[in-house]
């Protein structure tokens, strides 16, 4: 008896064109962040519904989008980022509500630094492990020398629900684009999503590797303090000419990955 082998299907997610009324610009830019959260989520950054990423909407300056307080960063989809005001007004539907503490935060500095258009805060254990040492990051690796130039400190006040605390931020965040909020974890700031999803990559990997250095007590290889600063000079211009980790390279290949492996953040 003849049999027809049955021809195999691929079910794919179409990535789904923007809302009646919003503009492709925001669409993107919702796209691009919703991509973040995948990557994330598969770098094991989330915290479960814990931590936040924002970007300022194309084209105005008080208003961003960011992770609705209820999905996991696994489930987040470009249409159900959540937009506001920097008064914390929602100005897109959804069933969620915005997390008081991630809107503190990211308000602070989407108000308080026009050039910060992204912003990312995690609490993985190797940014929480550093922001609880008394020394914070040490300059015992390349990775962390190439971002310790652009690295600054906020003490902890408790948990962010306090609106005077915005101001205390952004002060501290002053010219940096990493921070480390002590005993709270980490928080990177960008012009764009893939510059400021490097720079957390970059301080979670110092991190990461400050603490497997000192683990069991083990003493560091001390760097000379003129190669130090040399190196942190290195570190700030790379940054600030784009030509470092942040650059559009990488970032359009991380994207060409997400659309091969879970193009579904496009919906």
């Amino acid at each position: 008896m003849k049999t027809t082998a049955k021809k195999s299907t691929v079910t794919r997610i179409r990535p789904s064109r923007q809302p009646r009324g919003m503009s492709a610009a925001e669409w993107d830019a919702r796209c691009e962040l919703a991509a973040a959260f995948r990557m994330a989520a598969s770098l094991g950054w989330a915290d479960f519904l814990g931590t936040h990423f924002s970007l300022r909407v194309p084209g105005t300056a008080d208003q961003f989008i960011i992770n609705p307080y209820g999905l996991l960063f696994e489930e987040i989809t470009a249409s159900a980022l959540v937009k506001v005001d920097t008064e914390g007004n929602k100005l897109s539907e959804s069933p969620y509500e915005v997390n008081r503490a991630g809107f503190v935060i990211h308000s602070a500095v989407h108000m308080g630094a026009p050039a910060a258009h992204c912003i990312m805060h995690c609490h993985t254990t190797a940014g929480v492990g550093v922001s609880a040492q008394k020394q914070g990051l040490l300059p015992i690796t390349q990775m962390a020398l190439t971002a310790l130039g652009e690295v600054r400190y906020h003490d902890y006040e408790g948990v962010a629900d306090n609106e005077d605390e915005r101001r205390r931020i952004v002060e501290d965040l002053g010219d940096g684009t990493m921070l480390i909020l002590r005993n709270h974890g980490t928080l990177t700031v960008g012009s764009t999503v893939g510059e400021t999803f490097a720079r957390m990559n970059r301080i979670e990997r110092a991190c990461r590797y400050q603490l497997a250095a000192l683990t069991g007590g083990a003493e560091p290889n001390p760097i000379p303090n003129e190669i130090v600063e040399y190196t942190k000079q290195q570190g700030y211009e790379l940054s600030r000419s784009g030509r470092g980790a942040g650059g559009k390279l990488l970032w359009a290949a991380l994207m060409r990955k997400l659309d091969r492996e879970d193009p579904g953040y496009r919906m």
